[in-house]
């Protein structure tokens, strides 16, 4: 079964990310020697490989392979970057962010959850990431400030309390706006002081959300 999952990651990489721009070689790497069949329950590890969105949750899941990886690619991670990650899910995500990083902090709310994460990194080699289970969206501010925070999970609105958390000069923030029910836009803002700026990067085709919508939330 494992060689199985081995061609399996090979061939995602070959079909999924090497079509779609994903070039850089370190990323490549990553997700073909990360096992996310590890990271997942039998009956979901068993597609996971497939061009598509993994659910976990009711409203929460993996967004397809090319996503994670056009969200690593834009995140520009550098070795010696601290770094957020807002929905750890069971670990799969954070473990291929952990890898780039120098330090990488986790927070998932949902308690099963969080022990399936706690479970999974246990299990790997790495020594770089702490994990907190707590509010998602109110992030680590005792732990800030960031040079990168990546929440993957579609949001309505990014919250002030978050880009504060960001380093003065370059912070970078890759988050999922969620426009309506199955489509959202991948944005990354880029700190300077107290200035924001926002760049459009690529669409996402996912009826998930890590966040309800209230009234006064504008599009």
């Amino acid at each position: 079964m494992s060689e199985t999952f081995e061609i399996a990651r090979k061939n995602m990489v070959v079909n999924q990310l090497r079509p779609n721009k994903i070039n850089e070689e370190n990323i490549l790497k990553i997700f073909e020697n990360t096992p996310k069949e590890n990271y997942l329950d039998v009956s979901l590890g068993k597609n996971c490989y497939l061009d598509n969105n993994l659910d976990i949750t009711d409203k929460r899941g993996y967004l397809k392979n090319l996503h994670l990886a056009q969200i690593i690619k834009y995140s520009k991670i550098l070795p010696n970057d601290k770094v957020l990650h807002i929905g750890g899910l069971t670990g799969y995500f954070s473990a291929l962010i952990g890898s780039l990083c120098q330090e990488l902090h986790v927070v998932e709310e949902n308690r099963e959850l969080f022990k399936l994460l706690e479970h999974n990194i246990s299990n790997t080699d790495t020594s770089n990431i702490s994990l907190f289970n707590h509010n998602l969206l109110d992030g680590l501010v005792d732990k800030a400030p960031f040079n990168l925070i990546i929440i993957d999970g579609p949001i309505f609105k990014i919250t002030d309390n978050l880009k504060k958390q960001l380093v003065n000069n370059g912070g970078r923030l890759i988050y999922i706006k969620k426009i309506y029910d199955n489509l959202g836009k991948a944005y990354k803002v880029i700190r300077n002081e107290d200035l924001y700026s926002s760049e459009y990067l690529f669409d996402v085709m996912s009826a998930y959300q890590i966040q309800e919508q209230q009234e006064g939330f504008k599009f």
